[in-house]
């Protein structure tokens, strides 16, 4: 087998050597119509407004399963710098309106492989930079950024990010949506682990709203799913910022039996105190950080020693750029880092290129998942636990024309 030369890079490299300048920033809108499950999969999770009566849904329970035909839509945000078209989706509207009116003029002309200085200048372009709509806006043009140099080299982003560290990533089933139903949590986290989901994410439906009955229901929920999977798959809980440090001290101190992998986001994350408290006080380990936006939340968290799992999300966070960053802060204090699911794309490629020991899953939201991708040719797929990287440049976004009824280029400025 004739050996290359450590010096005989291909020419492509060469060619991108020199600045790549930006000469478009489009959103584009994709519509058409999809089939849909009706009458279940409408589980509520317990979420911070529900301290109150009137905004308290009561119990749900699944109806007649049906189908129906719905319309369908999506936003993708274009970047096109030279001949190389970089891509990224689906952006949340907020973000977009941001890109459009605040971020557009600005990327017009720079160059697309300085990512860095990018990145560094967008942050100091706006006051509210630090979080909410900018920072996802950042995160959108980053990832978008990530997809056209992994063009413009012909590489999939986990290796411009120095990996792979393995050929396929563990994912958890994340069961947003599913019913709590007793009989039906069984059926479902059993057949969950039959398709090879070791680890599962439930969603908690009570909170202090809800009184002893609603904690005793909590309770419930984790003993039923442990004694229906047994003791090899791990089992991950979401209140969604639902609790208070009372509540959660005495679900922890009921639940610890059971062995949760974790209890995820039981308060706000200005709460950081009541984290810090939270892990002080039970075995379960303590994740939250969907809500991140940047390293510098993180170190705070880390500083104060209130987390055992970083959640990150690279759509929020901002981006591919950040999310590494955040990966080395935590990989120095032990923590893992398994970033938030709202889209599976950057989140699959940042963790594929980290040690497994700071990144071991991605989240797999099951349901979502199903109908989110709908306008891509190939989304990601979990097989038997697993979701298989591929070496499609960049992200390997690629939209299925045969999906699309509609395109629209989207202006708000």
């Amino acid at each position: 087998m004739k050996r290359r030369s450590l010096f005989a890079f291909p020419a492509a490299l060469f060619a991108q050597s020199k600045p790549l300048p930006i000469r478009a920033v489009e959103l584009w809108r994709v519509e058409g119509k999809r089939e849909s499950e009706t009458g279940v999969d409408k589980q509520h999770q317990v979420n911070p407004t529900h301290i109150y009566d009137g905004m308290r849904p009561r119990d749900y329970r699944d109806g007649v399963r049906g189908v129906a035909s719905v319309n369908a839509s999506a936003i993708y945000l274009k970047i096109v710098a030279g001949d190389i078209e970089g891509w990224y989706g689906p952006v949340d509207k907020e973000a977009a309106i941001v890109v459009d009116q605040q971020l557009r003029g600005f990327l017009t002309g720079r160059d697309a492989l300085a990512g860095e200085t990018i990145w560094d200048q967008m942050h100091r372009l706006n006051r509210h930079s630090r979080g909410g709509h900018f920072m996802m806006a950042i995160s959108a043009v980053d990832n978008a950024l990530w997809d056209l140099r992994g063009r413009a080299f012909n590489a999939p982003v986990y290796r411009l990010l120095g990996g792979p560290t393995r050929v396929r990533v563990a994912a958890y089933g994340s069961c947003l949506g599913s019913s709590l139903e007793p009989e039906k949590i069984r059926a479902r986290s059993a057949e969950l682990k039959a398709r090879g989901f070791r680890h599962q994410k439930w969603f908690m439906g009570w909170g202090p709203g809800d009184g002893a009955e609603g904690l005793a229901k909590n309770v419930a929920m984790v003993r039923n799913l442990r004694e229906s999977v047994g003791d090899s798959v791990d089992l991950m809980f979401d209140a969604f910022m639902g609790w208070d440090l009372n509540y959660a001290l005495a679900w922890a101190k009921q639940v610890e039996q059971y062995r949760p992998r974790w209890i995820e986001e039981a308060f706000a994350p200005d709460k950081i105190e009541s984290f810090a408290a939270l892990k002080r006080a039970t075995s379960i380990p303590v994740a939250s950080g969907e809500h991140f936006y940047g390293r510098w939340e993180v170190e705070h968290y880390l500083r104060a020693n209130a987390l055992n799992v970083v959640q990150a999300d690279p759509e929020w966070c901002g981006g591919v750029s950040e999310l590494v960053k955040i990966c080395a802060i935590a990989s120095a204090q032990d923590v893992h880092v398994i970033p938030h699911g709202h889209n599976i794309h950057a989140a699959l490629h940042v963790v594929a290129s980290q040690s497994p020991m700071t990144c071991p899953l991605v989240e797999f939201l099951i349901l979502k998942m199903a109908s989110y991708y709908h306008f891509d040719k190939n989304p990601s797929r979990v097989e038997d636990g697993f979701i298989a990287l591929n070496d499609k440049p960049g992200f390997g976004i690629e939209l299925d024309d045969a999906k699309i009824e509609k395109r629209t280029l989207l202006k708000w400025s």
